[in-house]
């Protein structure tokens, strides 16, 4: 009743607006305006415009031309008919002029007849195809049963695929090497087939009723290209909005192993309509040994295979791990050479430290790095471990337990991403081998031998001098950094006020590196007294004194040595890193923060964003009217009411109600929230890299797969079946025909199905209820009927509800 109420009420209303219409066509107090005026400010109805003003595109769409004005009107025939004396008349028209309209009434009213007549025998609309760069129009044929049913038969697959993806159930469910010979088990995909055959699906019933039992429905090539194209489907989702909002930014996380072999995650942030910054993962990318040759692949895949225009680019950043960095750095400086406006920054989710300690080229720190989160993996997986290490901290702390508790809390933590991960390490370590030690030396059974054998290997590990001095020359390097960084990860304001003291840090790390005798001297000390603390023996590392083969340098102590190959190199690529990472393009992005409001606040509003904005001139709408629109926007923070905050963050500015008023500083907000450096305000627009981060824990390196990882990592993205299934259709017109069924690699025989499948073609096979009908020859009947015992029919839902004795007898008869 109230649908049919809201529908009475609607008619009524167009009722009442089309009489006001009228109305307003005849009122007396237009009979003074000019055509100009009546054009501009009032409605009027066709008959007030000449014929030749008014265009007729099709039998259903009747517009005013451009230069349409309003010149028929008849203002003195009110005078002879009192009733209408404050109206306004249509001239009258001669019996000539009548039939002309009567006859293009009829007119009209034939092709508005003809063209539904058309609609209704076409039943479908055109569809634009493009090929070869022109648009073709092309009427849609009518589906055959057949090909219905085809296409049915390929969504339900489509359907499974997207279903295992969703849930991270790996394609195979076992190993066939380790099952015996003669043994036929189902892999997971076609586990899920049979189980929608047996709960009622009539398309896979039809398609597979009379398949042997132990042929795969679906090969492995087949099942890979539907993933390769669920995969792009998924993928296009994600990318079509990043094209519609023009400008990006392109960031990687550390390498993975997928299925042995090692790939470069992509991740791509963007600003959506509803301007939420967005990070959104979209695909694996096969990493290369040569730097060069990734570079190109790494091009060749965003630009050619995903369709992103790299012109829009506003930012890159690479999250490697230790090794990888100098790889990758030639791909950042690949793309700048192209590309300058895609700048080189640091990414939000890594911490400045983290970062700059990946790249350092030295080798006993990549082993440092890795020798940490194997420790934090380790206890990591075992909360007895944790406890153990707690009761070792509070005994080594009694006379401190603030310090101890907060070692304690910051153990529970992802510690090895913190800004003073070197530090932490410095002051856990005698915790660490104290407590590895006890669980490798305990004899009773608390711990399994993985943890005890772990144990021992670690508190090796931690107890070789090169390690103990490779953590303290990096916790002293790196303290230049550490404010400096926490700020980058801090708000907006630490942000732009970070950027002005890049200038203080450079010049400190110089200053170390002019005096780099004197700093190494006390960095080396302070190594020497830890390792004394834990029983460790000073000395240069092994491999040295092997390479040298009775070479050896008497005058070359541990201390010089560690000078040379660590703190030297170390301190030098820190100052280049901080140069390269942070250029001069960059800096200019940063100073242009002070246009978020509170940061303007801070700076009294005395800020100049137009000398540094010039980077960005090209993405504004309206670059002529910066100045005077930066200004405006100025005043309005500045006078604004004393109950009005200023807005913290690009995210708070963004999504101010009067923001379209400002184009162009909306414009720069977006590309500079852009920045991989700036934070995703918002989380829940940042779970791309979350989900990543899930995905690769929860799944062992063996199930993992790129396609099915999109999915998994993108389930909330809708996915289009249709689309899907006429895309398979269109690239493997052959295999959408017809269904291959092989079979099991894990099935024997010589009358088995492996010399069955060789010699005979199955296509398409229905039960009736006498016989077993093939689509092929006599040779195949002849064979089908020898090997009965390889064939099961498949029950319906139906069947299954009835006589449970007929059933059983069937089945015996089989």
């Amino acid at each position: 009743m109230r649908s049919l109420w809201y529908e009475l009420r609607s008619v009524l209303k167009r009722f009442l607006l089309c009489q006001r219409w009228v109305e307003n066509c005849r009122r007396a107090d237009l009979e003074d305006k000019t055509p100009d005026q009546l054009n501009k400010h009032y409605r009027l109805c066709a008959k007030h415009f000449e014929t030749s003003m008014i265009c007729r595109s099709s039998p259903y769409r009747t517009v005013l031309r451009d230069n349409a004005v309003p010149t028929i009107f008849d203002l003195t025939s009110h005078l002879n008919n009192p009733h209408s004396r404050h109206r306004k008349r249509i001239k009258e028209l001669s019996e000539e002029e009548i039939r002309t309209l009567k006859q293009q009434k009829i007119d009209e009213a034939f092709e508005r007849k003809q063209a539904t007549q058309e609609l209704n025998e076409n039943n479908e609309q055109n569809t634009v195809s493009e090929e070869g760069g022109e648009e073709q129009e092309e009427k849609a044929i009518p589906l055959t049963l057949e090909e219905r049913e085809n296409k049915d038969y390929l969504k339900s697959l489509f359907e499974i695929l997207i279903l295992m993806g969703k849930q991270n159930i790996p394609l195979d469910g076992h190993n066939v090497d380790e099952l015996p010979e003669g043994i036929f088990t189902s892999d997971n995909f076609q586990a899920l087939l049979e189980y929608r055959i047996n709960g009622g699906d009539e398309v896979l019933r039809k398609r597979f009723e009379m398949t042997a039992v132990n042929l795969e429905y679906c090969s492995k090539t087949q099942q890979k290209q539907m993933l390769e194209i669920c995969e792009n489907c998924v993928r296009e989702e994600t990318l079509r909005e990043v094209r519609d909002s023009h400008f990006f930014s392109i960031v990687t996380d550390e390498v993975v192993d997928i299925a042995g072999e090692e790939h470069l995650p992509v991740l791509v942030r963007f600003v959506d309509d509803s301007h939420n910054l967005r990070e959104e993962f979209i695909g694996f990318l096969p990493y290369e040994a040569d730097p060069e040759i990734l570079a190109v692949k790494f091009h060749t895949t965003i630009t050619e295979k995903w369709g992103l225009n790299m012109e829009y680019c506003r930012g890159q950043a690479y999250i490697v791990s230790s090794g990888f960095a100098s790889k990758m750095k030639v791909v950042a400086t690949r793309l700048l050479e192209k590309y300058p406006q895609a700048v080189y920054t640091l990414c939000s989710s890594c911490a400045l430290n983290v970062w700059l300690a990946k790249s350092v080229p030295v080798v006993g720190v990549s082993i440092a790095l890795g020798t940490i989160e194997e420790v934090c993996c380790l206890f990591n997986q075992s909360p007895q471990l944790l406890v153990e290490l707690d009761n070792t901290i509070s005994a080594l702390f009694q006379d401190n337990d603030e310090k101890g508790n907060e070692l304690k809390k910051i153990c529970r933590s992802q510690w090895t991403g913190r800004h003073d991960t070197f530090e932490v390490l410095v002051d856990l370590l005698q915790a660490l081998v104290m407590c590895l030690d006890a669980v490798s030396s305990d004899l009773s059974v608390r711990w399994n031998n993985f943890i005890v054998g772990r144990a021992f290997v670690l508190s090796s590990a931690l107890t070789d001098f090169d390690f103990i001095v490779t953590i303290v020359i990096m916790k002293n390097v790196l303290s230049f950094t550490r404010a400096f960084g926490k700020n980058l990860q801090g708000q907006t304001s630490d942000v732009f006020f970070a950027a002005g003291s890049l200038t203080a840090v450079l010049h400190s790390l110089n200053e170390v590196m002019e005096n780099i005798e004197v700093y190494h001297e006390f960095w080396f000390e302070e190594a020497t007294n830890l390792a004394t603390k834990l029983d460790v023996q000073i000395r240069l590392p092994g491999k040295f004194r092997r390479a040298q083969q009775g070479n050896f340098d008497p005058d070359m102590t541990s201390e010089n040595y560690y000078k040379e190959i660590l703190s030297v190199p170390t301190v030098e690529h820190i100052i280049q890193e901080l140069k390269d990472i942070f250029s001069e393009q960059h800096l200019k992005a940063l100073k242009c923060l002070s246009l978020v409001p509170s940061v303007m606040g801070q700076l009294k509003f005395n800020t100049s964003e137009e000398h540094h904005a010039d980077m960005f001139k090209n993405d504004l709408p309206n670059p002529d009217t910066l100045s005077a629109e930066l200004h405006c926007w100025r005043i309005k923070w500045k006078h604004r009411g004393k109950d009005i905050e200023l807005p913290a963050t690009i995210y708070e500015a963004l999504h101010l109600p009067d923001i379209k008023f400002f184009p162009n500083v909306y414009a720069l907000l977006k590309v500079l929230c852009l920045l991989p450096l700036m934070k995703v305000e918002n989380e829940k627009y940042g779970i791309g890299r979350k989900r990543l981060k899930a995905y690769l824990k929860n799944t062992l390196t063996g199930q993992r797969s790129s396609n099915l990882a999109l999915l998994n990592i993108n389930f909330d993205i809708k996915h289009d079946l249709d689309l899907m299934v006429d895309t398979y259709i269109k690239l493997y017109p052959d295999k959408a025909e017809f269904q291959d069924c092989i079979p099991s690699n894990n099935s024997e025989g010589n009358d088995g199905p492996l010399w069955f499948a060789k010699t005979t073609k199955i296509v398409i096979l229905t039960k009736t209820a006498a016989q077993y009908l093939c689509a092929d020859t006599d040779q195949t009947q002849h064979h089908r009927e020898n090997h009965k015992h390889l064939f099961r029919p498949r029950v319906s839902d139906h069947a299954r509800g009835s006589d449970p004795n007929k059933l059983q007898h069937q089945s015996a008869k089989e």
